[in-house]
């Protein structure tokens, strides 16, 4: 059983009410500290007390997603985003100021903590107090979109689907199949379009006032800040985007003209990208969320037991919810809770190979978040998704090696590194569509509905539209975007992938060509935390901070010479 770490400022059985978190800000607020020895016990004391308000968000959150047809539990999430996050936050702007005002800030060992108080300074410039209740409007409203979502189910046949378990049908050989698959889930996306539209609308109106009340033009120029993207612009996020479309675009357009001649067909339909090409059914690597949970330990646990251990860790103390149901949130995550040290991972499984690469994924959050566990400041653990997608998307490409505890039959095993590997490859358009788009959503804050959907085609398209035929399907194509939870909740959360996931090539290249220095190399980055830059943490698992066009050829022309292989 895993138990909180042991308190040494809050109360053990502090109770998450604002009349009991106040005082202990009071006091935080208010403490004399007359050494660099006292500065430093009140940042231990203030990461002790935000890690206790991180971990109860966190399940708040949690059970609100695993079930979200609860009043009640929606209510428990409201609590905190409205009555403890809003009333929380001008102390904490206090405490920032108290930190940096302090007469011993600058005998702080400013190696030691550079990240974290570049963090305090820039939360600092950022913080606006017309802002805390737009946020906290912000924070309610967003999550309008699990609910609407999760709702979402389709009728094939006699049978109920949620929208992930009717995806899995996309994958089936009988084309019919596909196609009326395709159709209802289509179907039903778009009879929540308007309302949908509707929320974002608001959402969009509410982040452009927070940017506008910062000071800022454009909600993209205050993320860029807020996320504190410090090691890049929204200049060399466009000069990514050409990159793919230089190198990748045209290697995701060869692979589908494959596509098309293996499955003889003058066209590809939407409904013809996931189906396996020889005509084979869809790989089955598990037949329940248990079976992948044990089959996932045991693929950690040939990788290095630490690994394995970790994930066994989270079995024993329940901190995993993997099947797909009627009225859970859509998507997948793996969520760090703060006090215990543990992480908990959430997903849909379907009993798709998809699902399996979701787990690898979430377990690559999963061994990050306890590597980095016992770091001293909470914030410390806060890596920045640049730095936290790098652990997961290498650990999707490392694993492969490991697979066969999925996949018996040799060939079954080859199918499923090809699969993988294509949809490498086609996740890097894919991050660029997102993220241009959002680029384009934030600095066009007037657009409208129609003026959204045009521009979000007009994207698409240009980088080449996953190369299916939408020509009789142009409102399904115009609506894609409502598929992406990230542009509802975690806006401009994406390009990272794009980033983490060139990073990934590089550390399984290392791994492939020395698997001990490589996992090795890979574990050290990821037990940094953020405790130094995001390319001093890529250098340390032996790999380039870099997006460049010669770089994204030399990464995607690896991964196509393994493809290669695979395919012989």
């Amino acid at each position: 059983m895993i138990l909180k770490k042991e308190k040494h400022y809050i109360p053990a059985g502090l109770e998450m009410k604002w009349e009991a978190l106040e005082p202990i800000l009071i006091e935080l607020r208010d403490r004399q500290i007359n050494s660099v020895s006292e500065l430093e016990q009140w940042l231990r004391d203030r990461s002790e007390f935000e890690a206790a308000l991180e971990e109860n968000f966190a399940w708040r959150y949690i059970k609100m997603t695993c079930d979200t047809t609860s009043e009640q539990l929606l209510q428990d999430f409201q609590y905190f985003a409205t009555e403890i996050e809003p009333k929380t936050a001008p102390y904490s702007n206090d405490l920032n100021k108290k930190l940096v005002d302090s007469e011993f800030f600058n005998e702080l060992d400013h190696d030691k903590y550079f990240i974290y108080l570049r963090g305090v300074k820039k939360s600092l410039e950022l913080f606006r107090e017309e802002n805390i209740p737009i946020q906290t409007e912000i924070q309610v409203e967003q999550q309008k979109y699990q609910s609407i979502t999760g709702a979402m189910s389709v009728h094939i046949g006699d049978k109920e689907f949620t929208l992930e378990q009717a995806g899995a049908i996309l994958k089936d050989p009988n084309r019919e199949k596909r196609e009326e698959a395709w159709h209802k889930i289509t179907a039903r996306r778009l009879q929540d379009k308007f309302e949908l539209d509707k929320l974002f609308d608001l959402l969009r109106t509410l982040r452009h006032k927070v940017a506008l009340n910062a000071g800022f033009e454009n909600f993209r120029d205050y993320m860029f800040q807020a996320l504190g993207r410090f090691d890049y612009t929204p200049q060399d996020c466009y000069a990514f985007h050409e990159a793919i479309q230089l190198e990748v675009v045209p290697v995701v357009r060869e692979q589908a003209e494959k596509r098309k001649a293996a499955l003889g067909l003058e066209s590809l339909k939407p409904w013809d990208m996931d189906v396996d090409t020889s005509g084979q059914m869809p790989l089955k690597p598990f037949s329940s969320g248990a079976e992948l949970i044990d089959k996932s330990i045991r693929c950690f646990n040939n990788i290095g037991t630490y690994l394995g251990e970790r994930l066994e860790i989270m079995k024993e103390n329940g901190l995993f919810d993997v099947e797909s149901r009627k009225g859970k949130a859509p998507g997948g995550y793996n969520y760090p809770l703060a006090e215990t040290g543990a992480p908990f991972i959430f997903m849909n499984s379907a009993n798709t190979f998809r699902d399996l690469t979701t787990m690898v994924h979430e377990g690559g959050h999963a061994v990050h978040t306890f590597l980095t566990a016992d770091l001293e400041l909470n914030d410390f653990k806060h890596c920045p998704s640049e730095v936290a997608e790098l652990a997961s998307m290498s650990m999707e490409l490392i694993s492969m090696d490991k697979w066969d505890v999925y996949f018996d039959n040799p060939e079954e095993l080859k199918r499923a590194k090809r699969d993988q590997l294509i949809d490498v490859i086609k996740t890097l358009p894919w991050v660029a569509v997102v993220d241009q788009f959002q680029h384009w959503i934030y600095t066009n804050p007037d657009h409208n509905d129609q003026q959204r959907r045009e521009a979000w085609v007009q994207i698409y398209e240009s980088f080449g539209a996953g190369f299916a035929d939408w020509s009789d399907h142009a409102d399904a194509e115009a609506n894609l975007w409502q598929k992406q939870l990230h542009i509802f909740e975690v806006p401009f959360y994406y390009i990272e992938y794009g980033m983490a996931q060139l990073g990934a090539i590089a550390v399984w290249k290392n791994y492939k060509e020395n698997p001990e220095k490589g996992l090795s190399q890979y574990l050290d980055a990821l037990k940094l935390g953020y405790t130094k830059t995001i390319k001093e943490i890529y250098e340390t698992a032996g790999i380039r901070f870099d997006f460049s066009a010669d770089y994204v050829k030399e990464l995607v022309g690896f991964v196509k010479s393994e493809l290669d292989k695979l395919s012989d």
